[in-house]
């Protein structure tokens, strides 16, 4: 049937149309200079940061040797930054946010051990992590310009540290092994958390109808969060895993493994239409757009058919729900429009410095410029909220680090040869795309499990960068 269709007039004239776009996008000089990195990395060997990097890290090797940390700490598990940050990552969404902190500090103590002890380890150095860094020391820097300092104080520091576990989860990652397991436990342990999203639809939740306008949406009896006590986390959440576990179904060999991984996507999609998040569905089908793409120009005529049908198939519920985007009445839509509103009238006198981070901070301020006297704890936008917290510095940092992350990315998709990695590579690249735009409709770091798993997201897809460079041979388990 394969053989048929490929000889077929209507399959030879879709791979012309589609080879010919790849080459004209392969062969433009913008995306030549894009993807290439040779420049970055030259400059990044001589620049301030590799610099100071390296002093502190002899410093470091100084004071293990002095204090015989390598005696010590040698065998203990106090000293394996890769099995702290595997438990901070898997378990993340199943986890309290102090649990998770505890964990996170494990790794980043183990990570900081391991270096001193190791002088013979090299630590990663992905061409993003210099923006996270100088991002992280903005938001330590406006926790302590906030308009409350008590107030942001604990929220800055927690932002800071869930920030820098990305250095964490990028240097605990050695072998291939190491990596394939982490991301294999991550798309399962995302699965139990769908799993019992889907359980929550069909046997109720308690106050998941909340989210519901009832006036609007009489058919929907209550939307699922699961272990992350809201469905728009929840749809956060799903966005980045749904993309790696579709790396997974494609980079996969044998009937019986894809399978398995086709039922963990279908599992995943299913509890994200259950969370009836508008936002979380524009941002599912960015990230399908874009992971088909990369994965092959030809499957825009699979994008073209798969929109018509769902036009022509999705449920009643389904199209009402995802047509309402941007209708003021639904009181949602209301409610998050006039806190846009109100905190960009707020921005024009704290766009410098921002007022600090966290919801005292924000509650402080915003009330004065609420527009139609609407509370709110954030601005419902990731980027406005950034601005909010750290001023015009912070956004600008933002942007760049996404731009660095997104030529990191396509520059070692254009080069890696290896088809697991190249898939990894996309599927990381998808997911945070598809994160970044649900964002723009809600604070998606207004939930820390969340806000950590962002950052531990970069950190893995940095590793996806570099894959063929680790130890070993990939691991199908």
């Amino acid at each position: 049937m394969t053989d048929i269709l490929k000889k077929s007039l209507f399959y030879r004239i879709c791979a012309a149309v589609g080879g010919w776009f790849s080459r004209q996008w392969m062969g433009s000089r913008i995306i030549r200079a894009f993807v290439n990195m040779k420049d970055d990395e030259d400059l990044a060997s001589g620049s301030a940061f590799f610099r100071a990097g390296s002093r502190l890290r002899q410093a470091q090797e100084s004071v293990s040797g002095a204090l015989r940390l390598d005696r010590l700490f040698k065998n203990s598990i106090f000293a394996m930054p890769y099995l702290w940050c595997f438990l901070a990552v898997v378990l993340a969404p199943l986890i309290p946010t102090m649990a998770l902190l505890a964990l996170v500090l494990l790794a980043c103590l183990a990570t900081v051990l391991r270096a001193g002890i190791d002088r013979e380890r090299k630590l990663a150095r992905a061409p993003v992590n210099r923006y996270i860094l100088i991002y992280a020391i903005i938001y330590f820097i406006a926790t302590f310009t906030s308009v409350t300092i008590s107030g942001s104080l604990y929220i800055g520091l927690l932002s800071c540290v869930l920030i820098m576990s990305a250095f964490a989860v990028e240097n605990a990652v050695t072998t291939r092994k190491q990596f394939d397991i982490l991301v294999k436990a991550i798309v399962l342990a995302g699965t139990l958390v769908a799993l019992y999203g889907i359980y929550q639809h069909f046997f109720g939740t308690g106050g998941g109808e909340t989210w519901v306008d009832q006036d609007m949406f009489s058919d929907i009896s209550t939307r699922v969060y699961s272990t992350l006590q809201n469905p728009n986390v929840l749809s956060e959440y799903l966005l980045l895993i749904i993309p790696l576990a579709a790396a997974l179904l494609f980079a996969e060999g044998g009937a019986g493994r894809k399978l398995f991984y086709l039922m963990i996507c279908g599992i995943l999609c299913l509890c994200m239409i259950y969370t009836f998040s508008r936002g979380g569905w524009l941002g599912l089908l960015f990230a399908a757009v874009i992971f088909l793409l990369l994965v092959d120009r030809r499957f825009i005529f699979l994008i073209i058919a798969g929109g018509i049908g769902l036009l022509l198939f999705a449920p009643d519920v389904m199209v009402q729900r995802f047509t309402s985007i941007g209708n003021v009445t639904d009181t949602s839509t209301s409610y998050r429009v006039s806190i846009w509103m109100g905190t960009i009238k707020m921005l024009k006198d704290y766009w410098l410095t921002g007022i600090g981070p966290g919801t005292h901070a924000f509650n402080m301020v915003y009330p004065a410029y609420s527009y139609n006297t609407v509370s709110a704890p954030h601005a419902h936008n990731l980027f406005l909220q950034i601005v909010c917290d750290t001023g015009i510095a912070g956004i600008i940092v933002f942007a760049i680090l996404i731009i660095a992350f997104i030529r990191m990315n396509c520059h070692a998709i254009s080069v890696t040869k290896d088809r697991r990695a190249k898939m990894l590579q996309i599927g990381t690249l998808s997911g945070a795309g598809g994160f970044l735009l649900q964002s723009m409709t809600d604070y998606s770091f207004y939930n820390y499990r969340v806000m950590f798993l962002f950052w531990a997201y970069l950190a893995v897809s940095a590793i996806a960068c570099r894959y063929e460079s680790l130890e070993g041979d990939a691991q199908n388990i």
